[in-house]
């Protein structure tokens, strides 16, 4: 379908067309382009060739550093550029191969300015794990978590693109309960298998909650996310206000995003829900995803990355639309390039549970590697977390989010 070609394998196929931010070292303006096979097609170069009546007068928002203006304009423009690149790319267009440039000469950056970005806790599998540790299986899910998705607002400015390195943070914790806390270094540095998407269209205004029944024309597209997580500090600090120095010492995402035009081949229903949500909440169309999630760990003495967790983004309990629903029922205005996050994503088997806290039960066991264990992540630790999805010949591929731990400062 497409004169480039495209490499056994590799998720960036003619059917995917990712939206990312670029530079090369000869020209460091960050410019949007689009992934295909080995190649991004530089949408500055092919701005010209959009000229349908959604995007005709719209052509100078692929001259922008972000993904973010594209973003506002909604569904619509988003199809119609999908359209476009395609034939831009098609086999009787070979005189657009001068905007192509090799995937391995570009730096990739954040795809969209990130205004706000929102983690839900929607794994049923997950809070049910996490709860069982540190309540009791009769206690393990909280009496709202099967009423409404459960979110925190994090720290949109350490949200970093792949590749960036994430330093293990010094904080607050209690290792003993009979003694007083301590500071230093995070002694619990940990994962989480996650994904996230980019809200876009219309922003709606402070007071006016996006409802469910049209939330899915605000999903622009969905990442992988590596939400780091300093366990120690988290424990001590949470109660009673949740999440906050634990959590914002860095979130990591993939540097493509995958449209949700794209994934559409792949939507499934997601897990029964009980009881019936209330009907600000409730929508009857299938609105997840099967989409393949692998994180590995590779330590400095390590050859390649060792496999930890293998999941799915089915699992999840809560879908997109009911946390943007959720999110926006008291009129939070949401806007394009804010990015809302699934949670740790774990499914019923052991293999795929989504974070060491988990995989090593809260430190009960080891997490075996090649010719290594871990209970949580060592300093000089790498995490690469990658996502597929595949059916009937279609591959839509994120490509991969990673990150290296580094040491603590000294304080």
């Amino acid at each position: 379908m497409s004169f480039v070609e495209v490499p056994p394998n590799c998720p960036f196929t003619y059917e995917n067309l990712p939206y990312g931010v670029f530079s090369t070292p000869s020209n460091s303006q960050h410019r949007i382009g689009v992934a295909i096979g080995a190649h991004v097609l530089d949408l500055t170069q092919v701005k010209h060739l959009f000229t349908g009546p959604q995007l005709q007068t719209k052509q100078h928002v692929f001259d922008e550093p972000t993904l973010n203006a594209f973003m506002a304009l909604g569904k619509a423009a988003w199809s119609e550029a999908r359209q476009a690149v395609q034939t831009i790319l098609s086999v009787t267009n070979r005189s657009n191969e001068v905007a192509l440039v090799p995937m391995e000469t570009v730096t990739m950056h954040l795809p969209a300015a990130i205004g706000d970005y929102t983690d839900f806790y929607s794994s049923k599998e997950h809070a049910t794990n996490v709860g069982t540790m540190f309540r009791g299986p009769e206690n393990a899910l909280m009496p709202n978590w099967k009423y409404l998705p459960v979110g925190y607002h994090g720290r949109a400015s350490s949200v970093v693109v792949s590749g960036t390195p994430i330093r293990r943070p010094n904080g607050q914790t209690r290792p003993n309960e009979a003694e007083p806390p301590v500071f230093g270094p995070c002694r619990l540095m940990d994962f989480e298998v996650e994904m996230a998407f980019f809200v876009g269209g219309e922003s709606n205004e402070l007071g006016s909650p996006i409802s469910v029944e049209t939330a899915g024309e605000n999903i622009f597209g969905m990442v992988l996310m590596n939400d780091w997580s300093a366990r120690d500090i988290q424990k001590w600090e949470y109660v009673p206000l949740g999440p906050f120095l634990g959590k914002s010492l860095g979130t990591s995402i993939s540097p493509w995003v995958v449209t949700m035009e794209a994934l559409a081949p792949f939507c499934v229903a997601g897990p029964q829900q009980d009881p019936k949500p209330m009907p600000y909440l409730s929508h009857s169309d299938p609105y997840s995803f099967d989409i393949n999630l692998t994180a590995a760990i590779q330590g400095e003495n390590m050859a390649a990355p060792s496999v930890v967790c293998k999941t799915n983004f089915k699992y999840m309990y809560w879908s997109m639309k009911q946390q943007l629903a959720h999110h926006s029922v008291t009129g939070c205005n949401m806007r394009p390039g804010d990015l809302l996050a699934s949670g740790t994503i774990s499914g019923p088997t052991p293999e795929s549970f989504g974070s060491m806290l988990e995989l090593c039960w809260k430190g009960t066991k080891e997490v075996p590697l090649d010719g290594e264990t871990r209970k949580f992540l060592r300093d000089g630790d790498t995490v690469v977390m990658s996502g597929m999805c595949e059916k009937d010949g279609v591959r839509i591929g994120f490509g991969e989010v990673s990150g290296k731990v580094l040491p603590a400062h000294t304080l």
